[in-house]
């Protein structure tokens, strides 16, 4: 414990913001006073703390055998100055890539994709309203202007999708892991679209199935529950998106996914593909214990993949790359944004909780690694440990006549201009 102890004191000097440590003993380590403090319960918590496994030290504060005092903002630059190296995997070995496709193969069925989507996304509808916008748009915002609020970035967001896709009025749209169907609804309103959102979350499905009532948008806007997998293979569509669905598809499934999209798509027709992506090249999760964090607490079977990844398997399946943007760090405002929404309302987010999980032990717990979840995505995206890409790709109608531009061969200008200009078509 004495070797753990000064391994401690000698981590804890020169820290961004200054940090009181009370060990499992009583003894205080670090400075005094200090904005940020933390009360280690057991060895295992000190253990982790020593040696830079911050992942492991967001679980024992998850599971209460960490207490800490202080913000958020402030605990994750003092997880980040303590990493022992940086988290990005550059390299990992054959069988433990072939460990991992073993994994994600079991993990990808069906019936368990559809149960650890509603781990995440059926948690509380009530929970997600306090931080989100109001559309409730539970992916990466668009801000083209700094002033932007976080609603207003998101339906920046919205509409750039739209733009990028070129939708026009009367068109078969196909928006896959709809969410509470933002996009779906923006899409059909602004664009005039003929709009088929599915999503394996009920809570989800229930949610947007009312404001379709309530719009007056049957006929127009359809929600599905219902996996990608199971849309019949005879469905073809104009334009095809995808936003924060990806991760959840697992490298197993990844080609598979990509064939199915494609067949999904009409010839001509173009794919957008918003995901978050590893900033690995190998697919390796994060180290120090934050990739199992996720895992546990968040996001169970969710997989990031590298960018070279996504698009080598969009290729494979017979869809061409026409256009592809990083929009890494409105991510990290993004998520900020959520963070301070949530860490605003700590007392009503802890009562919604304990109403939907009827145990306030355990809506405390999820309370707190949402608080940890938030702010250190936040932090990653900032750091460059994660990326978030969308990729637009077409499928190629094999007529060279096709398109504004000789041998375009889809609705795709080859061109950025057309994605700015002008207004919305309806």
């Amino acid at each position: 414990m004495e070797l753990l102890r000064k391994r401690l004191e000698q981590r804890l000097a020169g820290l961004p913001v200054a940090l009181a440590v009370e060990l499992p003993s009583g003894t205080r380590v670090g400075a005094a006073p200090a904005p940020l403090g933390l009360r280690l319960r057991d060895r295992g918590a000190l253990l982790a703390l020593a040696s830079g496994q911050v992942g492991r030290v967001g679980a024992a504060i998850v599971e209460g055998r960490v207490d800490f005092e202080g913000s958020v903002r402030d605990l994750m630059a003092t997880a980040a100055a303590l990493l022992p190296s940086s988290p990005v995997a550059t390299s990992v070995h054959w069988w433990a890539r072939a460990m991992a496709r073993l994994r994600s193969s079991a993990l990808h069925t069906q019936a368990r994709d559809a149960h650890q989507v509603q781990f995440h996304y059926d948690l509380s509808d009530d929970f997600y309203a306090l931080w989100l916008d109001p559309r409730r748009v539970y992916s990466c915002a668009y801000y083209p202007r700094p002033d932007m609020t976080l609603a207003q970035a998101q339906e920046a967001k919205l509409d750039h999708i739209c733009r990028k896709l070129a939708l026009r009025p009367g068109e078969r749209f196909l928006d896959i892991g709809a969410g509470w169907g933002a996009l779906l609804l923006f899409a059909a309103e602004h664009y005039g679209v003929q709009a088929l959102g599915i999503t394996l979350s009920r809570h989800q499905h229930a949610w947007v199935q009312q404001l379709i009532d309530a719009r007056g948008l049957q006929g127009r806007v359809e929600i599905r529950l219902c996996d990608y997998r199971q849309l019949p293979p005879g469905q073809v569509f104009d334009k095809v998106a995808s936003v924060g669905m990806v991760e959840h598809v697992g490298r197993a499934q990844l080609q598979a996914y990509c064939a199915t999209v494609h067949g999904l798509l009409r010839p001509g027709g173009l794919l957008l593909n918003h995901g978050i992506s590893a900033a690995s090249v190998s697919d390796a999760q994060l180290g120090a214990g934050m990739g199992d964090f996720v895992e546990k607490y968040i996001f169970p079977g969710g997989e990031l993949l590298h960018v070279s990844t996504m698009l080598h398997a969009l290729a494979r399946s017979g869809l061409e790359m026409v256009d592809t943007e990083n929009l890494r760090p409105h991510y990290a405002r993004t998520l900020w944004a959520w963070s301070d929404a949530l860490e605003g309302q700590l007392a009503q987010a802890g009562r919604v909780l304990a109403a939907q999980i009827g145990d306030a032990a355990r809506a405390a717990s999820v309370l707190r690694a949402y608080r940890l979840y938030l702010a250190g995505s936040a932090m990653g995206f900032e750091r460059g440990w994660m990326a978030l890409h969308q990729i637009l790709a077409q499928r190629p109608d094999g007529n060279v006549a096709t398109g504004s531009m000789r041998g375009a061969q889809s609705d795709y200008p080859f061109n950025r201009q057309y994605i700015y200009a002008g207004t919305r078509q309806a």
